[in-house]
């Protein structure tokens, strides 16, 4: 398939194309490009405020955008246009939350996981691979077929059973697809720049525009970026965000000042941090290739022999 991309800040963030959801993570950049991220202090409430926001207007899109390019048009150019961007960002007040997250022109009308591996490589060469598999909930169906060795997937949950939803269940239509791996390539000069992934179901565009920020609007290494609090906006709905804290007693000062600004949080800590997703990154920081690996689970980062 051939994949989509956006300039984002001088760094071009390549993901899949629908039928998959990398086109959720470019929406949400494409807002999030024309809001003042560097003017706000890093991981700071109004910091993650603007990138609620950006992924409330995200799904809002995506919901509808999103399903099998061969039987109807996605309007990927006109949802990932700068000026349409800035237009949904002018939505955006740096000091509240909006009482509702619609979709735009481009998607409007347009109706008629878990257990998942991720992983990063880079060669001695720079040639960078970004590459995910999943079964989907569950290790997929599980139904093994006999003398095969393997499970069957259950990407038929990607579906809706709204019957005027472009993603309606139908033959021979692909479902939904939330598994998108991406990698990021200098604008300047087209040199590779980055390879990520963060696994999760519908936290994986979210857990995007999260890293992709923190490594090119705050410049910090792979580890760092992935080592941040995250927010979820949970199964992909623009209402209640869950929000990374260290326990639920006590919530964060993120959590604390999200909910000044407006946003019903739910402070998440301990072993259901695995809902932030887990993340791998790889990036051409500081004249070196640098690995980072997300503390949310048992990956590493490994130099090559």
């Amino acid at each position: 398939m051939e994949p989509i991309s956006l300039d984002y800040r001088g760094t071009r963030v390549w993901e899949c194309p629908p039928n998959g959801q990398g086109l959720a993570a470019l929406i949400a950049l494409n807002v999030l490009r024309h809001l003042p991220v560097g003017d706000v202090p890093a991981e700071s409430p109004e910091y993650y405020h603007l990138l609620i926001e950006s992924m409330r207007l995200r799904f809002a899109e995506a919901q509808e955008a999103v399903f099998d390019p061969d039987l109807g048009t996605v309007p990927i150019s006109e949802l990932l246009n700068s000026s349409y961007g800035r237009e949904r960002a002018a939505s955006i007040a740096p000091d509240r939350r909006m009482p509702s997250a619609e979709p735009g022109g481009p998607a409007r009308g347009l109706r008629a996981g878990d257990d998942t591996v991720y992983l990063a490589a880079v060669d001695r060469w720079g040639n960078g691979c970004s590459f995910i598999n999943s079964n989907y909930m569950g290790f997929g169906t599980g139904i093994v077929p006999k003398e095969c060795g393997f499970s069957l997937q259950n990407r038929r949950k990607g579906f809706s059973l709204d019957p005027t939803h472009p993603g309606c269940l139908e033959p021979p239509k692909r479902p939904y697809h939330t598994i998108i791996p991406a990698l990021g390539t200098r604008e300047a000069d087209g040199e590779l720049a980055c390879v990520f992934g963060v696994m999760g179901g519908m936290m994986q565009p979210q857990g995007h525009l999260q890293v992709a920020s923190a490594l090119v609007d705050d410049d910090v290494d792979p580890q760092a970026a992935l080592d941040r609090p995250r927010f979820q906006l949970e199964d992909g709905r623009p209402g209640a965000v869950m929000m990374e804290t260290s326990s639920d007693e006590s919530p964060s000062a993120q959590a604390t000042g999200l909910e000044a600004l407006g946003h019903p949080v739910q402070p998440v800590a301990g072993i259901s941090r695995y809902r932030f997703g887990l993340g791998q990154v790889i990036e051409s920081y500081r004249g070196m290739w640098w690995g980072g690996s997300d503390p949310r689970g048992d990956g590493f980062a490994v130099p090559g022999g």
